[in-house]
């Protein structure tokens, strides 16, 4: 029988208000495409609903979301690799305003190089720098989220610095 103390648990059409488009934008970033991102935030829905009469009152119902988003976003992401044999095409980015032909090729050079190289990183890597410097959360949440302590969400963010500061200045993405 549950406490009264207890908080009581959010509808779940109201998580989807308060986290549907900052796990939308996880997953844009996660998979490279509005598409992928889309099918992605569909099944982490399906997903939570499903499990949410499961969860307890006062359950922290972001980091359980992000958890089930990244678990999708990696198989995601595995299925992609198997069936092509490499890393899907990504979508076009927005011209910057006032740029001249020359210069969106190279921010477009750049930014694949760029999402080539996350795209290479091992997962918990990928899922930490995409948490931390995309969504801006902290190494404690970040923990939580790809099950690990704070101490290892800093390292995986730092050993992902490092391997696309590597890559990226050996021109290994390019």
């Amino acid at each position: 029988m549950a406490s009264e103390s207890a908080a009581p648990r959010p509808e779940f059409s109201s998580l989807i208000d308060s986290y549907g488009s900052e796990l939308f934008a996880y997953l844009y970033r996660y998979t490279g495409g509005t598409m992928d991102a889309e099918d992605c935030l569909q099944e982490t829905l399906l997903r939570a609903f499903r499990a949410y009469a499961r969860t307890s009152p006062g359950s922290n119902f972001r980091a359980w979301l992000y958890a089930i988003a990244t678990n999708v976003a990696r198989s995601h992401h595995r299925r992609q690799v198997r069936s092509l044999g490499h890393e899907r095409p990504l979508e076009p980015d927005m011209p910057s305003k006032g740029a001249g032909p020359a210069q969106l090729t190279e921010q477009r050079l750049v930014m694949d190089a760029v999402r080539k190289a996350v795209a290479g990183l091992p997962d918990k890597q990928r899922a930490a720098l995409i948490l931390r410097k995309y969504q801006g959360l902290g190494y404690a949440e970040i923990g939580q989220l790809i099950a690990c302590s704070p101490e290892s969400a800093r390292a995986n963010v730092y050993q992902a610095l490092r391997s696309l500061r590597l890559v990226l200045k050996d021109g290994e993405a390019v």
